[in-house]
């Protein structure tokens, strides 16, 4: 319960579906960190509290674990690597896989139950094998969040619950109303990236991550065009804050932590059509007997695109699309699907 609207939700379906329901929210920072987060943000201590009054509206025990270490070392450290290796991090979907999802999930079986739902709009089924579970996207295509779930196992999929998954945001809202819970119905949505509290990552990370230098910015034929502040500054197809007058519109192309430079190029130099990615987690099945066609995000905000996955080895994958790709990042994941179902999700190289 992250004391917003659709989590109280969650829980409040499940309540009146009969189950035995208790509530969980997470601390993820010191208490004194958490004050100076915004309304947005699901780490505040305004949400903490807001979950406490949900839960007591809904007639059910309230519990706050503290997984301020794990947190710390599975998610904010692996964001400020990424960034310092000129990759660019998706926090969300490792938050869900190792803290959400893994020690949450852990601590609700120690606390003895069967189940940990959330609400997220996604929905699980089950494929024909013994055991294999998948994701597929919610009913509600413009809050989907199936994308941010690719990266969890059998072991977890199995104890799942999405409760959001057949509805609309609409009539979440509407459920929220019925039910009494108007202090946290008309809540602000919670921000992309809970912890970083002023709307830009480069100050979280400069606080973060030593030795961060300036270096040069040259376009695709190796010509000298300016100078960066520090490659963990910025991201593949970045456009805004380059500082450079090039007399047309320029992105960021490639990133080289090695050499510390940056390349930049025009619109048509920052597309592709094809990827690499690893650490593969497959869903429904072990893998591709053969190349498959697919639809395929390689972010969260992308909407699908066609493309041919090929399997290069256990858990590592080609991505071949029919048409170019804007910013194709490394870093973030990319995730492909049959129709509504995952078949598959892993991070570009």
């Amino acid at each position: 319960m992250s004391g917003g609207v659709d989590s109280s939700v969650a829980a409040f379906l499940l309540k009146e579906q009969g189950c035995e329901v208790i509530g969980l929210t997470m601390q993820l920072w010191p208490k004194e960190l958490c004050g100076t987060h915004g309304a947005r943000s699901c780490c505040s201590l305004r949400a903490i509290e807001d979950a406490k009054h949900a839960a007591a509206k809904i007639g059910i025990p309230h519990y706050v674990v503290n997984f301020q270490k794990e947190f710390e070392r599975d998610v904010i450290r692996y964001f400020c690597s990424e960034y310092s290796r000129g990759r660019t991090p998706n926090p969300c979907v490792v938050c869900n896989s190792k803290v959400k999802f893994g020690k949450l999930l852990e601590r609700a079986k120690i606390l003895g139950a069967d189940h940990l739902a959330t609400g997220h709009y996604a929905r699980i089924g089950r494929g024909a094998g013994p055991g294999r579970y998948f994701i597929k996207e919610a009913l509600d295509k413009t809050k989907d969040q199936s994308y941010f779930l690719f990266d969890l196992g059998q072991r977890q999929l199995r104890r799942l619950l999405f409760p959001l998954g057949e509805l609309t945001k609409s009539e979440v809202r509407e459920i929220a109303g019925s039910a009494g819970l108007a202090r946290i119905n008309d809540k602000p949505e919670s921000q992309d990236i809970c912890f970083i509290t002023g709307g830009d990552y480069r100050d979280f990370i400069r606080k973060r991550i030593k030795g961060i230098k300036p270096g040069r910015v040259i376009d695709t034929r190796g010509r000298y065009m300016g100078m960066h502040k520090g490659i963990a500054f910025y991201t593949i197809g970045q456009r805004e804050g380059l500082g450079i007058a090039a007399g047309k519109p320029i992105y960021v192309v490639r990133l080289d932590p090695r050499r510390n430079e940056i390349t930049v190029g025009d619109a048509a130099e920052v597309k592709g059509k094809e990827l690499t990615a690893k650490d593969v987690r497959w869903m429904g099945k072990s893998g591709l007997e053969r190349p498959a066609y697919a639809q395929a995000k390689i972010r969260y905000n992308h909407g699908k695109s066609a493309c041919r996955v090929m399997q290069l080895s256990a858990r590592r994958v080609k991505a071949v699309f029919d048409e170019p790709q804007h910013a194709i990042t490394p870093g973030q994941a990319f995730v492909f699907y049959g129709g509504e179902k995952i078949l598959g999700g892993g991070w570009i190289e």
